[in-house]
């Protein structure tokens, strides 16, 4: 079974940078689009980036020119690079992908989440 593991996150000051991970492991053939959301107690989740089989990546307004996603398809892992954090920016992270597995059935799959706290 595929499972997703999010990692990377922690406490940092405003204006700092974290670096989240999403490592998908399982009989994957194929990993197709990967998306990053983010959630506060209290609140709807929310989207944060979008990153399709192939085009340009998808960001909400409220992270644009802040963060940047990337993958390494070989490691099967997808990175969340987050620049001049804002305490609003606090939530847990969670991933999401799109996956094709050996067996050739589809599904989404998600992690579990990893807790971003950004402090003034």
């Amino acid at each position: 079974q595929v499972q997703l593991v999010e990692s990377g996150g922690g406490l940092v000051q405003a204006g700092g940078s974290l670096r989240l991970s999403c490592a998908a492991s399982g009989s994957i053939y194929r990993t197709d689009a990967m998306v990053w959301f983010r959630q506060t107690q209290g609140k709807q989740r929310e989207l944060v980036a979008f990153m399709p089989t192939g085009g340009t990546t998808v960001y909400a307004d409220s992270v644009k020119g802040r963060f940047t996603v990337s993958r390494d398809n070989a490691k099967n892992t997808v990175y969340l690079q987050m620049d001049s954090l804002k305490p609003e920016d606090t939530a847990v992270y969670y991933c999401n992908a799109q996956i094709l597995l050996e067996t050739f059935r589809f599904g989404t799959y998600w992690g579990r989440g990893t807790q971003v706290t950004v402090s003034s």
